[in-house]
């Protein structure tokens, strides 16, 4: 099945989910969701961007598993800076243990040449809120499936400060300004990057996403946040130190994202996500 599936609420098409994306191996190729839309059809996701062209939607990419590159693009090598390597991985699809209009559960394989690093089992539901909002609530569980330990890295963890990307990440339009960046206590990107904090928002032309850890473990890692380069989130599963997962270990986490018309203040976005996470 190589045409995306669809995911809707009360009739209205929300977002499209690739399966097997046609791309260039040094993009990482993966399932991600795109486009993902308000109610009222503005997008908020995109895909492909020429500022990074690896950049595909809303899904989940880690830059280091075990050495191997699972986002695409170059890999950032200590002491030498972002390096073109052969050493793109690839997230197949391996089937659906449930498929609904609103929502589906995936089996998925992460795959370095021919050897399967880990077996992930992909939760996505689409969750209706109010007229004006509705939430994309996407659960990921890695499982080793080698027999020995692996690790995840990050460019911060191989000397790059500040880069700390990998694991759920959402990229979302370029517009003529950058986005609104707040949290439930700090304003702008510079407060809101690299904080662990219970949600982050970014807020554009006519649209606001709210990015809730739904777990407590989702909510110790830090949020890498982009907003004046190009407008992204993600939460960190590598920030300080390697992510080490045991021989037949689970990585797990839940992020919660609410998708909403109109720009939020802080009240609002804090109110959809307490609604969100908890129902």
């Amino acid at each position: 099945m190589n045409s995306p599936m669809v995911l809707r609420i009360a009739g209205h098409t929300v977002a499209r989910y690739v399966l097997r994306p046609e791309l260039a191996p040094d993009h990482s190729p993966r399932p991600y969701l795109h486009p993902v839309s308000t109610l009222s059809g503005v997008p908020v996701t995109e895909q492909l961007p020429e500022d990074h062209p690896h950049h595909l939607g809303a899904g989940v990419a880690v830059p280091d598993v075990a050495g191997f590159n699972f986002w695409g693009g170059r890999t950032f090598v200590r002491d030498q800076g972002p390096t073109a390597l052969d050493n793109h991985g690839v997230q197949r699809h391996e089937g659906f243990k449930l498929r609904d209009p609103d929502g589906f559960v995936e089996e998925l394989s992460w795959v370095a040449g021919e050897r399967v690093l880990l077996r992930e089992h992909r939760t996505v539901a689409a969750v209706p809120l109010t007229d004006g909002a509705w939430a994309l609530d996407l659960t990921f569980s890695l499982t080793n499936a080698t027999d020995e330990e692996l690790s995840f890295g990050s460019p911060a963890t191989n000397g790059r400060p500040g880069a700390a990307y990998g694991g759920f990440f959402w990229r979302a339009p370029l517009e003529s300004a950058a986005p609104e960046v707040f949290g439930a206590d700090a304003d702008g990107e510079r407060a809101v990057h690299g904080a662990r904090a219970d949600w982050v928002a970014l807020a554009g032309e006519g649209w606001t996403l709210v990015f809730a850890g739904a777990t407590e473990e989702t909510r110790r890692d830090p949020w890498f946040v982009r907003a004046a380069e190009y407008p992204g989130v993600g939460s960190s599963l590598a920030s300080a130190e390697r992510l080490r997962v045991a021989a037949g270990g689970t990585v797990v986490r839940r992020v919660v994202t609410v998708v909403a018309d109109g720009r939020l203040d802080r009240d609002a976005a804090a109110a959809l996500v307490r609604k969100a996470v908890t129902g």
